[in-house]
């Protein structure tokens, strides 16, 4: 589908490229891809909100019901919420739930911001606490220092702090945790081993050391949680959203949707799990890594490759199955292994269109153009 793209010039790829799914730097730059509660905390894999709003206008209306069965970071149902849309998300990770939860409800702030505050002051006040009964990979991946304050935080936010309030500490708790960790500055994304020892930091461009302590990002994360919160509240709808902790090849819909806008995960790509390994730790979350679709560990050989096929097709089968009749279902996706084609007619979808949008850049050190396409399809009758 996308291998045909190799070789093109730029002036005849363009030809074909819906311009308004493709921004430059300079016309869509972090701070939109970031607004308000997408920046809540950082997912690799996230498409921009931009493309939602886009597909909410076009395929949608307001009252309408919007499902993601890959809801990831929560950024459909977010602004499916913005639109005026009702939405479902469906995830197998904790965490991804966990997230996307506080990214989409409603929040009493004032009470909200007074609790994350006084949890912050009572860990700072009480100090580190022991890590005697942390995991291995937690003494590991932090300095004692470090890892002292995040379970003091975690100690007092769990005594002080419940329901949704709760929640989006613990969001705080894991953004500072990724920050904390004993790696390079350079290499949050995907850091290999954990480095202890001065090193040269290609991001700074001079010699930096590890870090060792936690409270200044647990400081610095609550602010910037409760202005992005704030900042959604004021914008934020009454639509409901529901997010289910669900195997999306199976899962029953408590009520109909009426269509589909997702970014599935890519096969061999990305461990869900392993990517948030700190939040897992730190928190208990429920890992369910076995049943996750396309992880990186398995690789893409061509088993992996036949498992991703299958477990694809029974995923939009599964959800087809429970949309109303002639319901669109918009699939964004780097398909350069072409397998979409047998995915779609395993699941009795009718390929409608194919759209193909021009990305220029990414975040972190996977930053580099490539192109996606946005399949638009339905359920055969």
């Amino acid at each position: 589908m996308l291998g045909e793209m190799a070789g093109r010039t730029q002036e005849a790829l363009y030809g074909e490229i819906d311009l308004e799914l493709s921004w430059s730097e300079a016309e869509l730059p972090q701070a939109e891809r970031t607004k308000h509660v997408h920046g809540l905390h950082p997912y690799l894999g996230k498409y921009v909100p931009q493309l939602v709003e886009i597909f909410l206008k076009r395929y949608f209306h307001q009252g309408n019901c919007v499902y993601d069965p890959f809801a990831g970071s929560g950024t459909t149902l977010v602004e499916a919420n913005v639109f005026g849309a009702h939405a479902i998300g469906c995830d197998i990770s904790a965490f991804n739930c966990l997230l996307s939860r506080v990214k989409a409800n409603a929040h009493a702030l004032g009470a909200l911001e007074l609790g994350l505050r006084t949890v912050l002051e009572e860990a700072r006040r009480r100090g580190p606490a022991s890590a005697c009964g942390a995991s291995a990979w937690l003494r590991e991946w932090y300095s004692p220092q470090a890892l002292g304050e995040l379970l003091r935080y975690r100690e007092v936010a769990s005594s002080r702090l419940a329901g949704p309030a709760l929640a989006v500490a613990e969001v705080v708790l894991s953004r500072a945790a990724r920050s904390a960790r004993q790696t390079t500055h350079f290499d949050l994304d995907f850091p290999g081993s954990p480095t202890v020892l001065p090193y040269y930091c290609h991001k700074h461009k001079r010699s930096c050391s590890p870090v060792q302590t936690a409270e200044k990002f647990l400081v610095r994360y609550t602010a910037d949680t409760v202005r992005r919160l704030r900042a959604f509240a004021r914008i934020r709808t009454d639509r409901t959203v529901e997010v289910l902790h669900a195997d999306a090849r199976a899962v029953a819909l408590r009520r109909q949707p009426d269509g589909v806008i997702t970014s599935p995960p890519y096969p061999g790509l990305i461990d869900y799990h392993e990517q948030h390994r700190y939040s897992y730790e730190l928190l208990g979350l429920a890992d369910r890594r076995a049943e996750e679709i396309g992880a990186a560990s398995r690789g893409t050989t061509r088993g992996a490759t036949n498992a991703y096929v299958a477990d694809m097709t029974a995923v939009f089968a599964n959800t087809a199955s429970q949309l109303r009749d002639g319901a669109p279902i918009v699939i964004v996706v780097n398909d350069s292994k072409n397998l979409y084609p047998a995915i779609l007619a395993g699941a009795q979808l009718v390929l409608e269109e194919v759209t193909t949008r021009h990305v220029n850049r990414r975040t972190g050190r996977r930053a580099g153009e490539f192109f996606e396409s946005i399949l638009v399809c339905r359920a055969r009758s």
